[in-house]
């Protein structure tokens, strides 16, 4: 900003002006000065730097909104995984709930892993009961949903991803 900037040619952009091309960076902060503004340097990987007549409160306003808002659409665009572990002699109330709780974050647009926990004997049971059983937790959820993995073997059981279903729309 004004004095700091160390590069003797600068391309400068005023904003009621437009470009007003190259120009050395005394007679560049001598305008600044004139319309009591100050001399930002916006680009400096660039020859000559880019540097822009304007208020530097309003800049760094204009920089934090702008940081603001790629911050909140990381956050949207990134879906969050969630996990949901049920076992093999889980309730129908609880698995309720869970299936509940998967509800909530499927409506927020997360994913959710939903887990049958199998210990012991329980892990050589039949392959359609076990499917089953996951199936009827997945059958409790009140948000239409997709499988993002099919139902398949875990370290810990077996265990399938899914994320909430994209409307199509017909025209």
């Amino acid at each position: 900003m004004n004095e700091s900037i160390r590069a003797r040619e600068l391309r400068v952009i005023d904003p009621e002006q437009g470009n007003l091309g190259v120009i050395s960076t005394d007679e560049a902060i001598k305008i600044a000065r004139e319309r009591g503004l100050d001399l930002i340097e916006i680009s400096s990987d660039t020859k000559p730097p880019i540097a822009k007549i304007m208020d530097y409160g309003q800049y760094q306003y204009e920089q934090k909104k702008k940081q603001k808002e790629i911050k909140a659409k990381q956050k949207m665009s990134s879906s969050e995984v969630k996990s949901i572990q049920v076992k093999i002699g889980t309730g129908d109330n609880d698995m309720m709930v869970k299936a509940k709780r998967a509800s909530e974050w499927l409506a927020e647009g997360s994913r959710v892993k939903v887990e049958l926990y199998l210990r012991g004997r329980s892990k050589y049971l039949e392959k359609d009961f076990l499917h089953e059983r996951l199936q009827r937790l997945l059958d409790m959820l009140t948000v239409e949903y997709t499988l993002v993995d099919a139902i398949k073997k875990s370290p810990k059981g077996i265990m399938t991803t899914i994320e909430r279903a994209k409307k199509t729309t017909k025209e």
